[in-house]
């Protein structure tokens, strides 16, 4: 099943595996014993980086990673779980889904370039899940390489503190002359045989007569001075030695583990991946800087005792085995044929077959103890996200530990007491997709559902109105890999509509008004009175449905019921759905319930119709207007072409945030509207003859020009 699927993980990872390999070999001869299973001798960790490159047909024609995947290997006595995922801020989903697993990660930087527009996004993002970071600075061979730009990089884009434990050293120059690299720790200086593909490399002690080593001693001064004013024992250590020169490299080493774990500093290594220079150290830098699951405290683990709880965060789909879901167990263990239950979802289901990926090839094992990741067969219905524990009495007995530990009310979600809520991205492109008879229309809608169940950042609907499906994605990227997917796993040659779009719409006032309904259906009246109102609100932490407690309205509001206010939410968000303009998503706006009565007898029906009826008259009163997604766009181009780069960024509504050098090149960071940039990859080939690269994320939705407006209605609608 996982055959080649190494080949996807990027040049770093493939030499990971390729040396574990060799490394396993050694293991064997040894025995086994030499690796340990306690659980501290575990590292699950991930890659994140600006783009990678990859396993899937798709992933290697684009040279990017689109889609994450766990392997397990050895390494010095320890147990790698390493998960690579996208670089592409089109699958910036992915990443999300496997930060909720990780313990730590490895942020990937090229070596000419610093923190690029990716890269920030990624920071961001293991930061809120306040995962402690290594930094590998890599490509050092190229001759444009500058570990300073990079290291400065890191603490002015970044706002973190860079702390170095590596030096880069060259033959003669730089660039191409890359042979290795100097251990700030130990003051040694490490340097690989390229001719045997890196797989073996010398530590030589530096002499005090040698021309690095004043250099090194200085950077290692500097290493330490920055730990001490960070951990109280280093500092301590300082004070009694009256030097920074003579500590000892284990309390170095400790030192940056604790000011690592606290994330309050990153260790920054570098290497060549494609040279496998430096490689084997930043392996060793992921046992002594990142955590052990022991390591990471995780409240939820405490309600569950030892019993099994586990997070799914990949699925894939095998022509001979199905569904495969990944999970990474916080505690207790996966059990060969088990019985889980689906937290999230409240569903009981049977697993198959379990598995463990170890480099290229899976191996089926009885039983996957905590801290690791397992792959299991067999599951119909758990997603990317879902938690599992071994049956419901367990969750429920979990649920109360946690509801008494945080002092909260019962009716709180499940999802958020555990933690386990994902935020799906609105998608930012629309189109319709269509097979190519009606007799593929079944397969289609199968293959849909798989993707969706791999990809929830995939959107998949109907057009009430045309009958035809619909596809939401993050990008124009997204989109054709899906299609192509289809087209390659699925063997349906499926058609894409024009792309389309995301638009929002909003309100700029308030607006309040009553609506009453009278529906006789048989000899039953339904009748529903219900008083509204419309309030802008720009905020992101917000309620959608408010309830007015002001004297007038208070006695009211208190009498209804549950089941009445849950039709009335159901109305709301059916209203919400659809504008009156261009029948896009309202957003930014609350609506207030002021007033309800409802005869007797009268449906949930009736009343979520009723409240959807007054909130569209509201909409259609005060009129609505568009929001359009804007993007961060950054464009790397070199001098001869900066000029045409910026002239062609003007006539698309583009603002110039930012203008800097990267050696030779020039830097442009951007925002400009999406609809602006349809096509703009050809665009900017074309102008630069293939020389200039660029980055997409998205950064707002903000208000259109009543001209650019009418233009947008018009490419919609096909009339203003």
């Amino acid at each position: 099943m996982f055959k080649g699927y190494v080949l996807r993980c990027g040049t770093l990872s493939r030499w990971m595996f390729r040396g574990c390999r060799h490394y396993s070999q050694k293991c064997a001869i040894q025995g086994n014993e030499e690796v340990s299973k306690h659980v501290s001798f575990i590292r699950n960790f991930g890659l994140l980086a600006h783009i990678d490159a990859d396993y899937m047909e798709e992933e290697r024609l684009r040279g990017i990673t689109i889609s994450s995947v766990a392997v397990t290997f050895m390494w010095n006595k320890h147990r790698f779980n390493l998960i690579d995922t996208p670089g592409h801020i089109d699958f910036t989903m992915e990443v999300e889904q496997t930060l909720g697993v990780l313990d730590g990660v490895v942020i990937l930087l090229d070596g000419s370039a610093g923190v690029e527009a990716q890269t920030l996004t990624v920071w961001r993002q293991a930061d809120r899940y306040a995962i402690p970071s290594v930094i590998y600075v890599n490509k050092m061979d190229r001759r444009d390489a500058d570990f300073s730009m990079c290291v400065d990089s890191l603490h002015i884009k970044l706002g973190t503190l860079p702390l170095p434990v590596q030096l880069p050293v060259y033959e003669s120059g730089s660039g191409s002359n890359f042979k290795g690299v100097i251990d700030l720790i130990t003051l040694d200086k490490l340097i690989w045989d390229i001719s045997k593909q890196g797989l073996t490399y010398k530590r030589i002690r530096l002499d005090p007569g040698e021309e690095l080593w004043k250099e090194a001693s200085c950077a290692r001064a500097k290493l330490v001075e920055q730990l001490a004013d960070l951990d109280d024992n280093l500092a301590e250590l300082v004070i009694q030695q009256e030097s920074l020169e003579f500590v000892p490299s284990n309390a170095l080493m400790e030192s940056l583990r604790r000011v690592t774990l606290a994330k309050q500093g990153v260790p920054v290594l570098c290497g060549s991946s494609y040279k496998n220079v430096g490689v084997q150290s930043l392996m060793d830098a992921v046992i002594h800087f990142l955590p052990s699951p022991s390591d990471c405290s995780k409240h939820l683990l405490n309600c569950f005792g030892s019993n099994l709880v586990a997070r799914a965060f990949k699925v894939i789909h095998d022509d001979q085995k199905g569904p495969v879901t990944f999970f990474r167990i916080f505690s207790g263990k996966f059990n060969k044929g088990q019985k889980i239950y689906n937290i999230t979802q409240g569903k009981t289901e049977q697993t198959g077959k379990l598995m463990v990926a170890f480099a290229d090839e899976s191996e089926e094992v009885s039983e996957v103890d905590h801290g690791n990741i397992a792959a299991i067969t067999g599951l119909k219905h758990t997603t990317v996200g879902d938690l599992v524990t071994s049956n419901a009495s367990t969750a429920s007995a979990a649920q109360k530990k946690l509801l008494k530990l945080r002092g909260v009310g019962e009716k709180t979600d499940t999802n958020d007491l555990f933690g386990i809520s994902t935020r799906i991205p609105d998608p930012v492109f629309f189109c319709s997709i269509e097979p190519p008879s009606k007799s593929y229309q079944l397969a289609l809608e199968h293959a849909l559902q798989e993707l969706q169940r791999e990809d929830p950042s995939l959107h998949v609907s109907q057009n009430e109105e045309t009958g035809q499906t619909v596809l939401g994605g993050m990008g124009e990227l997204h989109l054709e890999i899906i299609k192509n997917r289809i087209l390659s796993e699925y063997k349906i040659d499926v058609e894409l509509g024009d792309l389309q779009i995301a638009y929002k719409e909003t309100i700029n006032n308030v607006v309040k008004d009553t609506h009453t309904v009278n529906h006789k259906i048989g000899s039953s009246t339904h009748s529903v009175t219900v008083t509204l109102s419309l309030l802008p609100n720009d905020s992101e932490e917000r309620e959608l449905l408010l309830l007015d407690e002001s004297p007038d309205s208070a006695a009211n509001i208190a009498a209804i019921s549950f089941k009445h206010l849950h039709a009335v939410k159901l109305g709301v968000e059916s209203a919400m759905a659809h504008g009156p303009k261009l029948c896009c998503p309202i957003v930014n706006v609350q609506v207030m319930l002021h007033w309800l009565e409802v005869g007797k007898g009268t449906s949930d029906t009736i009343i979520s119709a009723s409240v959807a009826q007054c909130i569209r008259k509201l909409l259609e009163v005060d009129g609505t207007h568009l929001l359009e997604p804007v993007m961060n766009l950054q464009v790397v181009t070199n001098e001869q072409n900066s000029s045409a780069v910026l002239a062609d960024l003007s006539r698309r509504r583009a603002v110039i945030q930012e203008m800097s050098s990267r050696g030779h090149s020039k830097v442009f960071d951007i925002l400009a509207p999406l609809s602006e940039l349809l096509g703009y990859s050809t665009d900017l080939r074309t102008i630069t003859s293939g020389t200039a690269s660029f980055t997409l994320e998205f950064h707002c939705y903000q208000p259109m020009s009543l001209q650019d407006e009418a233009k947008a209605i018009k490419s919609v609608t096909g009339f203003v």
